[in-house]
């Protein structure tokens, strides 16, 4: 029996290893941790900041602990908080939700569209009120939600768009790469992501040089100087150890991508006769980064093929197994059973197939062998 990851993490860094070692030490010799305390330290966070910033199509990147603090960030940035209405997806990992909610505003849900799992610009502009401060689209799984109708939304209502893009680096929509589409776009570094650190990061992008400035005060509890605060900020500064092992890997990024997208595709054919399944599109104006390989499992079968697979020791996941708005924490806010149908349809169909770019053909083939025999035994 094949072992099929979802992950592997091992494989990666030992592909990387002589250079990821000799980044590290090389930090750990000269101290080079806190951003702000040392010049070695500002360096490397600053390398990546730009990189990535250039990366994804923006002026500015802003380095911080984690993927939740860049959109509390971006939230506060913009000075939202009670009495305030951010409309996005129930679709979604909760960090999404949770700091409009930790921020005391009030996220307004609005459902996806089918295919891309995305929210539907038609179902956001139903939701808009006087209190609507921003419009906070996912860009799920590696493909970017429809941000022309989304934008042509926001613009007619003079609102700021804030792209979760945190399964979305290297993303791009109508030839147009993921930052240049929003006001403000966040980005996570969790190890399983694309470009992944060892650890919790993230980063926000702007094309904004005042919000720029503005954020990397609210990164060091709103200082503007030494013992200065301008704002009420928190402590959320991307460590230069962190800040090392992304600059060793974002060189590899692009070949990553293109290798889930060549691993996409042979599911795409080899699966593509198979009842009961069906495969993920990408949108023709979009370019998919496939951070997850996510099908629909359809007639109740989807945990049942899940334990199949893991008795043949492939790996999957499942990315959501709850719809946000009927979650215990957030029922405050008005969701019940049937309001969101699309969200919840998704939720009992979806499993995420091993699609990163350590599989080998041997394992992308006796993935889809197993799938097929399960649906014609």
């Amino acid at each position: 029996m094949m072992k099929v990851p979802l992950a592997n993490l091992p494989a990666q860094y030992a592909a990387l290893k002589a250079e990821m070692d000799a980044a590290l030490l090389s930090a750990l010799a000269d101290g080079a941790f806190v951003l702000g305390t040392t010049p070695a330290a500002n360096e490397r966070v600053e390398t990546l900041e730009q990189n990535v910033a250039a990366f994804c199509g923006a002026n500015h990147g802003i380095a911080v602990n984690s993927g939740t603090d860049a959109l509390l960030l971006s939230l506060m940035a913009l000075n939202i908080g009670p009495g305030d209405e951010v409309i996005t997806t129930p679709f979604t990992f909760v960090a999404t939700v949770e700091t409009v909610a930790l921020l005391g505003a009030t996220p307004i849900f609005a459902d996806i569209d089918p295919v891309t799992f995305n929210l539907d610009a038609a179902k956001v502009a139903e939701k808009i009120t006087p209190r609507t401060k921003a419009i906070l689209p996912v860009h799920l799984f590696g493909q970017m939600a429809d941000m022309t109708a989304l934008a042509e939304v926001a613009c007619a209502h003079d609102i700021p768009l804030i792209g979760d893009a945190a399964q979305a680096i290297g993303c791009a929509h109508a030839g147009k790469l993921v930052a240049e589409w929003s006001l403000l776009t966040t980005l996570s570094f969790y190890p399983t992501k694309n470009l992944g650190a060892a650890g919790d990061a993230g980063m926000v992008l702007t094309n904004d040089d005042s919000l720029n400035a503005k954020l990397r005060a609210l990164r060091f509890h709103g200082s503007s100087g030494p013992y200065r605060y301008q704002y009420v900020g928190i402590c959320s500064r991307l460590d230069g150890l962190q800040a090392a092992i992304l600059n060793v890997k974002l060189p590899h990024l692009a070949g990553w991508n293109e290798a889930r997208r060549q691993n996409a595709a042979y599911y795409a054919q080899a699966l593509a006769n198979v009842d009961g399944i069906c495969l993920p599109e990408t949108r023709a104006d979009n370019v998919h980064t496939y951070h997850q390989y996510t099908i629909r499992v359809g007639n109740g079968k989807r945990d049942a093929l899940r334990a199949y697979l893991a008795e043949q020791g492939v790996s999957s996941g499942i990315f959501y197994p709850a719809p946000l708005h009927l979650e215990a924490a957030y029922l405050r806010y008005g969701g019940k059973p049937g309001g969101f149908p699309e969200s919840e349809r998704a939720c009992i169909e979806v499993l995420s197939l091993p699609v990163i770019p350590e599989l080998t053909p041997e394992q992308r083939e006796y993935v889809a062998t197993k799938i097929r025999s399960y649906f014609t035994a």
